[in-house]
């Protein structure tokens, strides 16, 4: 044999060897992907409460110490839940429904906006609460009210287009203004309070001085979120529910897009999330599926992920990555959702159901 042929040889009987041993070598185990958020339970959240309300919900919210969760029916009543013991306390003082709820920790206050125009402030704790303080607020419905904590300041806007400021504890009337040609659907206080962001049923955005009531900015950079329906003469849509996130300088608005038929309310659901700053559109969020209903929940969760909640084809649960426009999970839930609730942890969500149930996951790994 030539000294190349020894050589060739030797090198064939070499790989054939290291093939053998890799063979004989034990398998390693295959690693685990990293779950993109780690310490957080996002793929089954586990049920921790069923809060039974009776009347289909049209919301739900964890008070500032997360001991209670507050719920509102069609049936015009408040109840407070103490949910780890799933006893419920009525609070009747509002003839009709009620959207919105604030609260001032400062002074154990929760404040409740009523569609007949009232506002009602209530003492968080006590076996029994009653009204303290009840004042008509606004002609028609009120859609929102918010709470600038830090002074005790409350924002109430409705269908009546007024932006109007009271004084807590027994809402003084501060200030007030025509805000909008149209149904206000949203309010909230920015800056430590010193602007005041609403939003309408066609979609416009404005920024408002707290101080003087003088508009600061304006825009529409939600215009996806609103159509008018010729077939019907009306128009549909709006921000139905928003966000901030904890820096503050996003502004998650919710609500239905693509809209086909204004009185069955057939469309999709969208978040757009906007610099509350500049009025523009800097993301949205979407569901993957062919999914028609409304978006009517949405909030920033601090770990980073965003939560969605939607109500019409059934009851869903969506959680995005923040740059991502498609969801990173699809959670479908039992029956279709009005609202949507972060405990102030941020370990637990709520989910406020048509069939009357507030269901509580905990989000926590």
């Amino acid at each position: 044999m030539m000294p190349e042929d020894k050589a060739i040889d030797g090198a064939k009987k070499e790989a054939a060897k290291k093939k053998e041993d890799v063979k004989k070598a034990p398998a390693k185990p295959e690693e685990k992907p990293k779950p993109p958020f780690p310490g957080w339970e996002l793929d089954a959240p586990k049920q921790i409460a069923d809060c039974k309300h009776g009347a289909g919900l049209l919301g739900c919210w964890f008070d500032p110490s997360e001991k209670w969760l507050y719920t509102s029916g069609q049936d015009n009543v408040i109840s407070r839940w103490d949910f780890v013991g799933n006893k419920r306390v009525e609070l009747a003082g509002h003839g009709s429904w009620v959207k919105s709820l604030g609260f001032w920790p400062g002074k154990n206050l929760v404040i409740s906006a009523g569609y007949e125009g009232q506002l009602i402030t209530w003492p968080i704790e006590g076996v029994q609460p009653e009204p303290i303080r009840q004042v008509a607020a606004h002609t028609g419905w009120i859609r929102a009210v918010a709470v600038e904590p830090s002074n005790g300041l409350v924002v109430s806007v409705g269908n009546d287009g007024q932006v109007a400021l009271w004084q807590l504890p027994n809402l003084v009337p501060v200030r007030r203004w025509s805000g909008h040609d149209c149904h206000i659907y949203q309010a909230a206080f920015r800056e430590n309070g010193k602007e005041i962001i609403t939003s309408d049923l066609k979609a416009n955005v404005r920024v408002w001085d707290t101080a003087t009531g003088k508009l600061l900015r304006e825009g529409k950079p939600v215009a996806a979120l609103h159509k008018f329906d010729p077939g019907f003469g009306a128009d549909i849509g709006g921000v139905r529910s928003w966000g901030t996130n904890p820096k503050g300088d996003r502004l998650a608005c919710a609500g239905i897009t693509n809209v086909s038929n204004a009185f069955a309310g057939v469309g999709n659901p969208l978040i757009q999330v906007i610099d509350p700053m500049t009025l523009k559109v800097v993301q949205e969020h979407k569901s993957k599926e062919a999914y028609q209903g409304t978006m009517w929940g949405v909030a920033f969760h601090p770990a980073g992920f965003v939560l969605g909640v939607a109500g019409g084809s059934g009851g869903m649960l969506w959680i995005w990555k923040p740059d991502q426009t498609e969801p990173l999970r699809t959670l479908k839930q039992p029956d279709n959702i009005r609202g949507l609730a972060l405990s102030p942890s941020g370990n637990k969500i709520a989910v406020a159901q048509v069939n009357g149930s507030a269901r509580i996951l905990n989000l926590k790994a």
